[in-house]
């Protein structure tokens, strides 16, 4: 029988198991909402509920062990997923406290006094990441004021996938990039930070051992095995943090590559020889993170450096009141093809349009949660279409100044430029992102990144890849590579300079709008 490696990934969306082949081919694959619930008396809030992750992930599992002639197929799992939510756990494995999710707003006092004592600046250049209210460390300084019994009661904090890998094998870890997110982590050594430890006032005993990714944590246990359908004793190994594990099958742990990972949100991401501690970056919102890419499977790169931004959401923001007659609320939405298709049709530079793509606040390269978004340039002829286009063309040049923000800062061209995720689908969004950076953009036929790369990390651990750069070998498929149209990106380079200026000329406007 073939054998197989699992990477389950836990996001805000779907909680996912997959089975690959070790030529990462998409085997067998489950899937299951993540239901995410506002508690009736603070109806504000936002958790997920435990056993709501453990139940939703083990059916995910299950479905896919289900299609396979053997569970003994899968020789290791591995899991990845988003950042920062976790919970209080009992020495016993009890959960004491809902996840407290990362939509979830409660922890802003904790963040204002943690700027005000400790600083952002501080946290980046001991930490390597900008604070924010969203950190496990706010979650922590939350529960020690409101819930400090329930903490008192806890043996660890452990971050969601932490938490799975708990349930799968009864063993107490989080990898490097994992414990990054507690702000709490010392990129440059690899170790708990104690002056922010101490600083913050955090007990330093609820923080669990960090290992590198790809160590071995456990065996599935007999309880474990009978709620997922693995087979008891079946390697558990350290995966990490989602875009990082995704960085993996796309060969984003080589030097001067740049990955794009764009959906949801828009990221990018480049690996380093080593943690950059510097000012610049935190200038621009980037964080230090260490990588998945970690010795002994790899000596070239063990950091990755990253930013992003909201980005496919505002296309749904605008197509909810986009529709074609005043009558909305009983008109349906309008289909994306559409409006993709229409938007194709317009010109280039959408009839003179920009779109400042700050709808939710900026994160990179400008650092400013008080900015909004703006249509700058709107006459009498434009229209639906072109307000579509807008909103690409502007999320683009967002993207490009990251790009070269990044760049700037690390004194080095990232020349090979990787999309992945949703984004990655529609043609129309590439070819204008592909002509407003002036580069070549690559789209590597890789199923599920994330999930790949967590099964890479599992392979790894129980020696089925002799090292990383073998793994990706194995396991990377060429794509597509969209080249940018000479004419429009002529256009668009100095259409950027004006795209450039958007933000300073209207700064000061958007700070009084939202007193």
């Amino acid at each position: 029988m073939t054998n197989l490696v699992m990477g389950i990934d836990l996001g805000s969306t779907s909680l996912k198991a997959i089975a690959y082949d070790l030529d990462g081919n998409l085997v067998a694959q489950g899937s299951t909402p993540t239901k995410l619930t506002h508690p009736k008396e603070n109806p504000e809030w936002a958790i997920w509920l435990p056993e709501d992750i453990w139940g939703g992930a083990a059916d995910a599992i299950q479905q896919a062990v289900s299609q396979l002639d053997s569970p003994s197929q899968i020789k290791a799992v591995a899991v990845t997923g988003m950042g920062q939510d976790g919970l209080p756990v009992a020495e016993d494995g009890e959960w004491l406290y809902p996840f407290i999710s990362w939509h979830d707003g409660r922890t802003a006092e904790q963040f204002d006094w943690w700027l005000k004592n400790i600083t952002g600046e501080k946290t980046f250049l001991r930490a390597g990441l900008s604070a924010w209210p969203i950190n496990a460390a706010m979650r922590l300084l939350w529960m020690q004021e409101h819930e400090p019994e329930i903490l008192k009661k806890a043996h660890k904090w452990l971050l969601i996938e932490d938490f799975l890998n708990y349930q799968l094998c009864g063993e107490w870890a989080t990898d490097y990039s994992m414990a990054s997110c507690f702000a709490l982590f010392d990129p440059t050594s690899n170790t708990w930070s104690e002056e922010l430890i101490n600083q913050s006032g955090i007990e330093h005993r609820l923080l669990p051992d960090a290992k590198p990714s790809g160590m071995p944590l456990g065996v599935v246990t007999a309880e474990a095995a009978a709620r997922t359908g693995l087979e008891e004793g079946t390697p558990v190994i350290l995966g990490g943090h989602d875009h990082l594990c995704g960085a993996l099958p796309v060969g984003v742990f080589h030097e001067g590559t740049a990955l794009n990972v764009s959906g949801t949100w828009e990221m990018i991401l480049t690996p380093a020889q080593r943690p950059v501690l510097d000012s610049a970056l935190y200038e621009i919102g980037m964080t230090v993170q260490p990588h998945v890419a970690q010795s002994p499977y790899t000596a070239e790169m063990t950091t990755g450096i990253w930013g992003g931004n909201p980005s496919a959401g505002m296309l749904e923001w605008f197509r909810t009141f986009a529709r074609f007659t005043p009558e909305a609320k009983d008109v349906p939405l309008p289909e994306w093809d559409v409006l993709i298709d229409d938007a194709k049709e317009t010109a280039v530079g959408a009839g003179g349009m920009l779109f400042l793509p700050h709808n939710s606040g900026a994160s990179c390269p400008i650092v400013d949660g008080k900015s909004r978004g703006a249509f700058v340039g709107m006459t009498d002829r434009v229209g639906v279409p072109e307000f579509f286009r807008a909103i690409i063309e502007g999320l683009c040049y967002q993207y490009k100044g990251m790009l070269v923000g990044l760049e700037k800062c690390l004194d080095k061209t990232l020349d090979r430029c990787v999309t992945v995720g949703g984004v990655s689908r529609n043609h129309f969004w590439l070819q204008t992102k592909a002509s407003i950076l002036g580069r070549n953009v690559e789209v590597p036929a890789v199923e599920e990144a994330t999930a790949l790369g967590a099964a890479i990390l599992a392979g790894l651990g129980v020696g089925l890849y002799e090292n990383l750069e073998t793994a990706y070998e194995r396991t990377y498929r060429e794509g597509k590579v969209i080249e940018p149209i000479a004419e429009d990106a002529k256009y668009y380079e100095k259409q950027f300079e004006v795209y450039q200026q958007l933000y300073p000329a209207l700064q000061e406007i958007n700070e009084q709008c939202g007193k």
